[in-house]
């Protein structure tokens, strides 16, 4: 820093293209600080440092940075400054920020750049991770690109394009520069395997009236991709050509560029180019993939069910295994669910990585087991499992808490109570006006009640044969997303009890429209994952009738999809999983 001229430098969980889930190679906030969290920054002084976290990863923050110098800023905690604050705050008068360009989003630079204002401060763009990483470090991913039949996306590429030109069109834009990878993965149907439990292919893509460049190691597309792309109209460029090929662009357009998506060393070209004018604006493709067609939806169903047995079948073998006295810990969970999840022909990959949290280390919303720290399952308390997978026709993500023996009243209440907030935003009916954040505060009020909250969103988006997490529409306490019906969202409140327990239960579930009358449009959920909801942990007398017939009324559709699929003995054991409980 003090060679380059620089008094304060910042590292982003980033990428070149704002993912969430980062390629190995660009995980250099965790290679310098430790911290193995997402929606972070790492903030470095001459004299200090600091690491952001929000709510999930508190615990998990503590733990990794545990006797280091480093402070954990709790993100959202009263009197905490934001990563842009603190720069203001500790850069000295007249001084310079650096940071990399391509990991850092236009968005964040701006933001910082009101923050250093008052100071006279500079910001220098730098690649210090890049010269102090290179022992051991990844290399950029290259995986082979290919194209996801139009079977299973619904519209081939050169639709999906025509679509972009028509909502850019409504947007006053004449071009785009797409650099979100799930953006860009269902504009033009391509998939790869660049980031570890994604289906991505890092690239670019450059939309005009009449041409799509797509930027990407060439090398890595397969034949069959690259004949298809170019039979939809796209063309290919080097990846590493996307800075001087945007310089060289003469052809007058109005490009959308958002900037919350579109790193900072590829925004600073697109505005230095005297032929484009750059309109920072919401990407349109993030609500055109929120809204799942009518082919992707009968796909995903077919997805979950099959997914549902594998889940089923992982289940039996764990209750099996246990009853017979074995040692099982974490990991084998994370063993067994991959042997039932990979036998299907469709399997490509998990959706994330599995977390099978066992007693206290359930409190850690985003624990995961290692060789070298992982718990022993014992015959009492819960076990958390959240995982899910991608196949070739959809995307499933699921949690299920399972007791394993003796429980304390504390945990059953705290499971009854997270089941309640699970039922009542399954069973909700709303009118078309009402955002994501107010269906938000329906699954917390019974939480609420007894002065409990948890410190992330209720649910989010999933993509269709891509990443787990997507926009825009989230329930959380501030996403302003109309929900409409073909949207699917997670449904998965919990109760984190740091050190001692952790309970999350989890359906995807999928907006529809319910009825039109009188008073408006009315919607309501459908639920995707049928799977068995555990009831011996249930307090009596806790649930309303309204959430015990809902429950019953689940568990009967969970025996009706999932028993011609199983065999005679699985049928037994999922026909005493749905019996219906009384009140």
């Amino acid at each position: 820093m003090k060679a380059n001229g620089v008094d304060v430098y910042l590292i982003p969980v980033g990428d070149p293209h704002s993912s969430e889930y980062l390629p190995d190679h660009y995980t250099s906030l965790t290679y310098f600080s430790g911290f193995h969290g997402e929606n972070s920054n790492f903030v470095v002084t001459m004299t200090e440092s600091a690491v952001w976290a929000d709510g999930r990863y508190f615990v998990q923050a503590e733990k990794e940075i545990a006797g280091t110098e480093i402070q954990l800023m709790r993100m959202g905690e009263p009197g905490v400054p934001t990563a842009e604050e603190y720069c203001g705050k500790v850069l000295p008068e007249g001084g310079t920020l650096g940071l990399c360009g391509l990991t850092a989003n236009c968005a964040l630079v701006n933001s910082l750049k009101k923050e250093l204002e008052p100071k006279h401060g500079s910001i220098k763009t730098l690649f210090l991770e890049d010269e102090l990483w290179v022992e051991g470090r990844p290399a950029r991913p290259a995986t082979p690109a290919w194209i996801l039949p139009k079977e299973y996306a619904g519209f081939s590429p050169a639709e999906k394009l025509e679509q972009l030109r028509g909502k850019l069109k409504e947007q006053g834009c004449t071009a785009q520069l797409v650099g979100k990878l799930d953006n860009l993965a269902w504009l033009l149907n391509l998939r790869a395997m660049d980031i570890e439990c994604t289906p991505y292919a890092m690239a670019y893509c450059y939309v005009t009236p009449n041409r799509a460049v797509l930027f990407i190691d060439q090398a890595r597309v397969t034949p069959e991709a690259k004949a298809e792309l170019e039979a939809n109209g796209v063309t290919l460029a080097d990846y590493d050509s996307i800075l001087d090929g945007m310089a060289a662009e003469t052809e007058p357009q109005t490009v959308l560029a958002e900037s919350a998506t579109v790193n900072y060393a590829v925004y600073q070209v697109l505005e230095n180019n005297p032929a484009l004018t750059v309109k920072d604006a919401a990407d349109p493709l993030l609500a055109m993939k929120g809204v799942k067609n009518e082919v992707e939806l009968a796909h995903l169903r077919e997805s979950h069910l099959r997914d549902a047995v594998a889940m089923v079948r992982f289940q039996i073998e764990l209750e099996n295994r246990l009853a017979a006295g074995e040692q099982l810990t974490e990991l084998t969970v994370d063993e067994i669910l991959h042997k039932y999840r990979s036998a299907d022909d469709k399997f490509l990959v998990e959706s994330f990585g599995t977390i099978a949290a066992y007693g206290g280390n359930a409190a850690m919303m985003h624990y995961h087991a290692t060789p070298e720290d992982h718990a022993v399952l014992q015959r009492k308390g819960f076990l958390l499992v959240d995982s899910g997978a991608t196949y070739l026709d959809g995307t499933t993500d699921i949690t299920r808490t399972y007791p394993l023996g003796e429980l304390t009243e504390d945990e059953r209440l705290f499971y009854t109570w997270t089941l309640q907030c699970h039922i009542d935003i399954a069973k909700a009916v709303w009118l078309d006006y009402c955002d994501c954040h107010m269906l938000d505060t329906i699954a917390r009020e019974p939480l609420w009640r007894h002065l409990i909250n948890y410190r992330c969103g209720t649910g989010h988006s999933v993509s269709f044969v891509g990443n787990v997490h997507e926009g825009p529409h989230a329930l959380n306490g501030r996403n302003t997303t109309l929900m409409r019906p073909g949207m699917i969202v997670t449904d998965e409140p919990g109760v984190y009890e740091a050190g001692e327990v952790g309970i999350r239960i989890e359906n995807e579930i999928e907006c529809y429209h319910k009825a039109d009358n009188q008073y408006g449009t009315f919607l309501a959920f459908r639920p995707l994952t049928f799977v068995p909801i555990a009831t011996s942990p249930i307090v009596p007398g806790v649930l309303d009738k309204e959430q015990v017939a809902w429950l019953n009324d689940y568990h009967r559709k969970v025996f009706e999809q999932l028993a011609p699929r199983l065999t005679e003995d699985e049928r037994a054991w999922l026909a005493e999983k749905c019996a219906a409980i009384g009140c």
